[in-house]
């Protein structure tokens, strides 16, 4: 026996990379997510559950049940960030918002994971005059938890040295991809904390282009 009213069809609620969606369908492909997204056409774009531990990326037609905990979250990586330029290792996935801004810079990159870490690999990152290089490789670890986890530190490659015999500071060695790289451990202050929603690589990287020239500024 009903009561004579409809029942409104249930509505598992789901997010990809930062925008929220829903659907009636509580088993949807990865393809229909992507499609419900504005993801087109869906094969250029890969899908990733963010469950626990890293990120799984999902074939377009594996089903994803919605009714199940921590099942409703997921990132996206544009396939042609794999071409051209930009070509090299991707091991692991980013918010759509980081690889369209290291497409934006006309560098090759890498996203390697070695030893279960995670690190996004920049070759030849322009440097401020004062340094012994005018270019330089530098590589930050994405540490579990990321986007709303910080990144901390940078870690360089060839070992920076400043023109005018100055030593430099919270320097120590890190072995990363075959080579050792020079760690500068510098970290965000009370002043100026992590701001998960807001702070990604672009901003991260501003303060790294920060760190280099307030270095050269020190007597």
């Amino acid at each position: 026996m009903t009561d004579g009213k409809d029942k409104q069809p249930k509505e598992y609620k789901f997010q990809i990379d930062k925008e929220h969606y829903e659907t009636a369908n509580p088993t949807p492909t990865a393809r229909e997510l992507l499609t419900i997204a504005g993801k087109l056409p869906v094969e250029r774009f890969a899908l990733y559950s963010k469950g626990k531990g890293q990120p799984r990326r999902l074939e377009l037609d594996e089903r994803v049940d919605l009714r199940e905990p921590g099942n409703e979250k997921f990132l996206t990586l544009p396939l042609d960030q794999t071409e051209g330029l930009g070509a090299g290792r991707r091991q692991f996935a980013l918010p759509a918002e980081d690889g369209e801004w290291l497409d934006s810079l006309g560098l090759v990159y890498e996203l390697i994971a070695e030893g279960g870490i995670p690190r996004v690999v920049i070759y030849g990152w322009p440097m401020p005059a004062g340094y012994n290089v005018a270019k330089v490789d530098v590589n930050v670890r994405i540490d579990p938890g990321y986007p709303d986890t910080q990144i901390d530190m940078a870690y360089f490659s060839p070992a920076l040295v400043r023109t005018d015999g100055r030593a430099i500071a919270a320097l120590s060695d890190d072995s990363f991809d075959g080579k050792i790289w020079q760690r500068w451990s510098r970290h965000r202050t009370p002043a100026n904390p992590w701001r998960a929603g807001l702070d990604n690589l672009a901003t991260h990287f501003a303060l790294v282009d920060d760190w280099l020239a307030r270095e050269l500024r020190k007597g």
